[in-house]
Order: C-alpha cells, then structure tokens, then sequence
C-alpha cells in the first residue's frame, strides 16, 4: 500500500488550496500564465546561470568560498537524486491525475511521474542553500527564484502546495550541511591555486 495513500486527491488536506490556486491561474491574464508557465518549466536553468556566477566571484574570495561554490553543482545533484528516490517511495500521484476536472496550464505528467516531494523546489532550494554560503547577494536572488519556482509548480497544476513544501525542505536540509562540508576542503583548492588550475579558480592580479 503506498505511503501516499492519505495524501492523495480530493481528500488531501491541501487539495482546497490547490483547486483555488489552478482556478485563480484560469482566470489571469493569458501573458501572465504563459510567463509562469515557462519559468516553471524552464526557470531551473537560472539557478544554473547564479552557480556560475558564483564561480566567477569566489575567484576572488578564500579557498573555503571557492570550495563551496565548486561543489554546488554535486550538491544540487545529490540532493536532485535523494529527493527522486524518495519520490519512488511515496508514489503519490499528481494532482491534476488525482482530482477529478482539474484544469491545468501545464500538461498533466504521465502515469508514474510521482508528485511528492516537488523536484523543481528541492533542486531550486538546494541551489539556493548553497548559494548563500557562497555570496550572500547571489543566495538572496537564489532564494527569491526558489519561491517563485514553488509556486510557479502549484500555479501550473503540477503539485499540490505541500509538494513544494517538501521538496523545499529536502533541499535545504540535505545542501547546508553538504555546503558547509564543501568548505572543509579548501586546503585543497589552495593547493590548486598555485598550480595550473591558477586560472580557473583565482582572479587575474593587477
């Protein structure tokens, strides 16, 4: 029997929001839903842009700082695989499957492409986990494009809010500690920043 069985369709304790949610997304402004639409299923590519961002200023920062934004990328893709084998667990089937007229602005998921926790919102959050201890600024921008993916993922019909919620949780949780971890290999990157990686991980002196 599936874990999920006490979350799912109508009677989820979230489905009431979820149904206000895709209603209020089917009386916007068609821009407005297409704009959402496409950063819900595209956006993920920006937390990509910020990571390298990241990069390119802890060129100039300690060898700790450097670590960490090295290791955000295998951070996200930990935590992106943790959060898809807990899915695999739980089975809960989307919303817009689960409850019966959902309208959605977002093609339905097919049968088996489970919905708890959100992967958009775990990665999204992880990122921005890792951003923050990288530069504060880039993990302020992070965390306000994590938020707005979480409810980008509820506005389009694929998740019910504590999807999102969850996945949300999972990120953060597994990334701080990972992140923090990263930075415990900075006599590493030091070491490489004397030799021919020099260029790629310190900023040209003046």
């Amino acid at each position: 029997m599936s874990v999920a069985l006490s979350l799912l369709g109508p009677h989820a304790f979230d489905a009431g929001l979820y149904g206000e949610v895709i209603r209020l997304a089917g009386r916007s402004p068609r821009v407005l839903d297409d704009a959402i639409a496409l950063y819900g299923a595209a956006g993920l590519a920006l937390f990509a842009v910020i990571m390298v961002a990241g990069w390119w200023l802890a060129r100039a920062a300690d060898g700790a700082t450097m670590a960490r934004a090295l290791a955000a990328p295998a951070v996200v893709a930990l935590v992106y695989g943790t959060n898809t084998l807990f899915k695999g667990v739980v089975r809960e089937s989307r919303p817009c499957r689960a409850i019966p007229g959902s309208i959605t602005l977002e093609k339905c998921p097919s049968a088996g492409d489970w919905s708890f926790p959100s992967n958009h919102a775990a990665i999204a959050f992880a990122a921005a986990a890792a951003l923050w201890a990288v530069n504060r600024w880039l993990g302020l921008l992070g965390s306000v494009a994590a938020v707005l993916m979480a409810a980008a993922r509820v506005w389009v019909g694929a998740h019910y809010p504590h999807d999102v919620a969850v996945g949300a949780l999972v990120g953060l949780v597994l990334a701080a500690p990972l992140t923090v971890a990263a930075g415990r290999t900075a006599p590493l990157v030091e070491r490489a920043r004397t030799g021919r990686l020099r260029f790629l991980l310190s900023a040209p002196t003046a």
